[in-house]
């Protein structure tokens, strides 16, 4: 099957080249601000659920979704596909000036939404997304790499989907605000599986010696076709055991994909077992978003096995391998990383398995699991300041 995209590994050289280079490439503000935010937001979340804090405009659990998608896993998706578009298309995507906009875009965002100014929340959260879709769209009409065309149209997704879950808050539409949320974490679903589908053989065939992973067409087109129908079920409000049907059967599919990339051989190299460790948990929460279509588990177990688990590995490993390989280091995961990696995998155990296990203990699962992703991602914040804000070893531009 012909592949959507195609991605590169960089070049590297040993040269080295000074200078302040934090807004040269995509990658470096969002995954310098989607890291120091992950820490800092899901703090404010454990405490605003123990009940310690006040209530803003967003609140609540709305707020906690809103921002894991609309703020941080955004930032991620944007930074990741300006810098995978600049080599998708070959033309420039937002450097300088325009990125610091855009970025700037997205703080506004994330303070607006803990004000009482709601109309203006709604059209910093809606205006991100589409800014997003319209520089990603620039290079590539130009360029005319119309098989990448359908990650403009996905940002736009999310723009509605925001634009949706807001309306609702202000009262202007009687939708359920809790659809909006769950467009946008099937859209980012069908991001990672697209994503994860491309890169992970790929890593894996270049990080492993013969570990032959590989794409079956069929399989690819069931894997991605059954994450739309699902998708279409939710945007149609489908219930019970139809939905759980198609879960399961999504569920099967991502199975058989996963383990046709061999991940038990992937056990010594850190930055690929970590994106093998992450897809298996899009296995679980399809498996468990069957289970609670049919009332044998709660909801938002699934949410978590997506957020915590899925987009919180995936996040975390693609950030630690783009930011070396973009930057011109090795791609070695250092111990910091191993570290980041381990921290940000327990949080996602503990979320999803705990309360599954023992409702009782949801309380003290949660602010556990917000202790341990908080502190992988400031870790990450941390370690790769100086690795984001400096200018490639090799002295290429980006």
């Amino acid at each position: 099957m012909k592949p959507l995209i195609t991605i590169h590994e960089p070049r590297r050289a040993p040269a080295a080249a000074p200078g302040f280079a934090l807004w040269q490439l995509g990658f470096r503000p969002f995954y310098l601000l989607a890291s120091a935010f992950a820490a800092l937001s899901i703090g404010l979340w454990a405490l605003q659920f123990a009940g310690w804090l006040g209530q803003p405009y967003l609140h609540g659990p709305l707020w906690h979704a809103h921002e894991m998608l609309f703020g941080f896993t955004l930032a991620v998706i944007v930074g990741f596909l300006f810098t995978a578009g600049r080599n998708w298309s070959g033309l420039p995507t937002p450097t300088g000036l325009p990125l610091a906009a855009l970025a700037a875009l997205w703080v506004a965002a994330r303070v607006l939404v803990l004000t009482p100014f709601g109309w203006a929340a709604a059209l910093a959260n809606v205006a991100f997304p589409l800014a997003a879709a319209v520089a990603l769209a620039i290079p590539f009409v130009r360029a005319g790499v119309r098989r990448n065309y359908f990650f403009i149209a996905l940002l736009v997704l999310l723009a509605a989907a925001a634009l949706a879950i807001h309306l609702e808050r202000l009262g202007v539409l009687a939708v359920p605000s809790w659809l909006g949320v769950q467009l946008a974490l099937d859209i980012v679903l069908f991001i990672m599986v697209v994503m994860g589908g491309r890169v992970i053989p790929m890593f894996t065939n270049n990080g492993v010696p013969g570990a032959r992973a590989t794409r079956q067409p069929v399989v690819e087109k069931a894997a991605l076709g059954l994450v739309l129908a699902l998708a279409a079920a939710d945007a149609a409000q489908l219930q019970g055991g139809w939905l759980g049907a198609l879960a399961g059967a999504c569920a099967l599919a991502h199975l058989v994909r996963w383990l046709l990339w061999q991940p038990w051989k992937t056990w010594r190299a850190p930055l690929v077992w970590v994106l093998h460790a992450a897809y298996l948990w899009i296995v679980v929460h399809l498996a468990l978003r069957a289970l609670a279509a049919l009332a044998w588990a709660a909801p938002s177990t699934a949410t978590h096995a997506l957020t915590v688990g899925a987009a919180g590995g995936l996040i975390i490993g693609m950030m630690t391998r783009t930011a070396r390989g973009h930057t011109g280091r090795p791609l070695r995961a250092s111990r910091a990383d191993l570290a980041c990696y381990l921290l940000v995998g327990a949080a996602a155990l503990v979320r999803v398995l705990v309360p599954w296990a023992v409702p009782a203990w949801t309380m003290p699962a949660v602010l556990v699991s917000a202790a341990l992703w908080s502190s992988g991602f400031a870790l990450y914040a941390v370690c790769y300041w100086p690795v984001l804000t400096r200018a490639r070893l090799d002295g290429q531009p980006g």
